[in-house]
């Protein structure tokens, strides 16, 4: 998977911090597990403040259960530059005493207007509007396919106290790909 961001996150991580961990391939229900273990016992190890731990593993739950659910309903389609579109990336890195996570996976362009309308509402939202829309959506009862009805990235948003940074660009005519960029 080939991208400016994420070419710009990874050469500003490894000259100004540290890549933790990585992952570029399918996520399973397997390897999302082996993630999420290896990151906790990591994180529990080398952090000292157990709170930005928790904060920092609960986001990364969110990320990539968000990964896994949106790649899992795509089929088995090899994109033109070879990568399934079920590929994605993850990375979690430190730079400066803040975590950074980026998050990216292959999406039809047609959802791109609906995943940005949600993205830019949650961007405008301070924090106590963030925590009403958080109840809203999960008193209204749509939920997705998924199970979350968008509560993914409001959490995100809550949790990490930063605005969602996040990129679309395209690939083809019919796909693209979803870039999300976290700091805590």
């Amino acid at each position: 998977m080939n991208s400016s961001v994420i070419d710009s996150f990874v050469k500003d991580l490894t000259t100004h911090g540290e890549i933790l961990q990585s992952h570029l391939g399918e996520i399973t229900q397997a390897v999302l597990t082996d993630i999420l273990s290896e990151i906790e016992a990591r994180l529990e190890k080398e952090e000292e403040d157990f709170k930005k731990s928790r904060k920092v593993y609960n986001i990364l739950v969110e990320a990539l259960q968000n990964l896994y659910h949106h790649t899992e309903t795509h089929s088995e389609s090899v994109l033109k530059n070879g990568d399934n579109i079920k590929t994605a990336v993850y990375y979690l890195g430190r730079k400066g005493g803040e975590y950074n996570i980026l998050v990216a996976n292959y999406l039809t362009l047609d959802y791109i207007p609906t995943l940005k309308a949600r993205l830019d509402k949650i961007n405008n939202l301070d924090k106590e509007g963030l925590r009403s829309y958080y109840k809203e959506v999960l008193n209204n009862g749509q939920y997705s396919v998924h199970g979350g009805g968008g509560l993914g990235m409001i959490d995100i948003a809550r949790k990490s106290g930063n605005k969602l940074d996040y990129d679309f660009s395209n690939l083809n005519t019919d796909y693209g790909i979803f870039t999300l960029k976290i700091k805590i």
